[in-house]
């Protein structure tokens, strides 16, 4: 991954100041961003490059369970999944990481070991509707247990009444309590409602010290969705034209078919460039996409299906 930064530049340690840089961006024009990906999603991809495509798109995928009913067996079975997608073809990569609740890291690590990251979600996921006591706690339980990778929510109903001074220093107490591990802050976009919105707490997350941005909890609709994502794409670039700073973008929620990913990545060489092509600046979370994504590269080497039953089913 990118190099983290633990805090915030000191011209921007005064709320004064955060509010004073989220008013002054520029609105997004929603027809033009919607009409831009639109056409971005028409891009073919030569033959010869989707298998490529797809291996790519593998690797950047957070295997994911975020169910109540979840248990340790449960999540090991992804785990193993997660290090070896088709145990019938070791040449297919692992994914990037393996996404689940704190209490299950444990659980993960015990598989994985160093091999990929291990994600927890945290801060009172998905709501966030707890004290920073709470989510302070919950993030450093994670991290001993042995995430390597925190995924926060933001407090939606603070940053849409504008109080983004709390949604700010939260950002900034979890990324202190997440010490060596690397924080992506899920913005929940679909309950940020306009473009404007996604562009400030785009902004207002990596001031704070996201290493990514990430689109949604899965939990609520819509999640990802092209526009929402090329958005911030947009101010992922220029955050790294101002400060120099990578910060990567995880889209996350109702990405399920090989053909949406690519449309992904499109988006994201189009926006970012070839820097962001990898799993250190840009991921998937998704719990179905990787069956997909098997199938198709299966049949891009083979030429033919095997079936349904020839990945598992999470």
């Amino acid at each position: 991954m990118s190099s983290p930064h633990t805090q915030a530049p000191p011209s921007w340690e005064t709320h004064k100041g955060l509010h004073a840089l989220l008013a002054g961006l520029p609105g997004v024009d929603q027809v033009g961003a919607e009409a831009r990906a639109a056409a971005l999603a028409t891009r073919s991809i030569k033959k010869e490059s989707k298998i490529w495509a797809i291996d790519t798109a593998i690797s950047m995928v957070d295997l994911t369970t975020l169910e109540g009913a979840d248990t340790p067996g449960k999540v090991k079975a992804m785990c193993s999944k997660a290090l070896h997608p088709d145990p019938t073809d070791m040449s297919t990569p692992s994914v990037a990481a393996v996404c689940v609740y704190p209490d299950l890291v444990e659980a993960a690590r015990e598989v994985v070991g160093d091999r990929i990251h291990v994600a927890a979600v945290a801060t009172a996921f998905p709501s966030g509707r707890a004290s920073l006591n709470i989510k302070l706690t919950d993030t450093k339980e994670a991290v001993a247990a042995g995430a390597d990778e925190i995924d926060m929510v933001i407090d939606r109903g603070a940053f849409l009444t504008g109080n983004f001074g709390k949604v700010f220093d939260e950002i900034v107490a979890v990324k202190e309590a997440c010490g060596p591990a690397h924080l992506k802050v899920i913005l929940e976009t679909g309950e940020l409602k306009t473009l404007d919105n996604v562009r400030r707490a785009s902004w207002l997350a990596m001031k704070a010290g996201a290493d990514f941005i990430k689109t949604s909890t899965g939990k609520v609709a819509p999640a990802a969705t092209l526009p929402v994502t090329l958005v911030m794409l947009e101010a992922v670039r220029d955050f790294h034209e101002e400060t120099g700073t990578k910060i990567g973008v995880k889209a996350a929620g109702g990405i399920k078919t090989s053909k949406d990913a690519i449309k992904y990545l499109v988006l994201v060489n189009e926006t970012v460039g070839e820097d962001w092509i990898t799993p250190d600046l840009f991921r998937f979370g998704a719990s179905t996409l990787l069956n997909d994504l098997l199938l198709q590269r299966q049949k891009m080497i083979t030429g033919h299906y095997s079936g349904p039953d020839y990945v598992t089913i999470d």
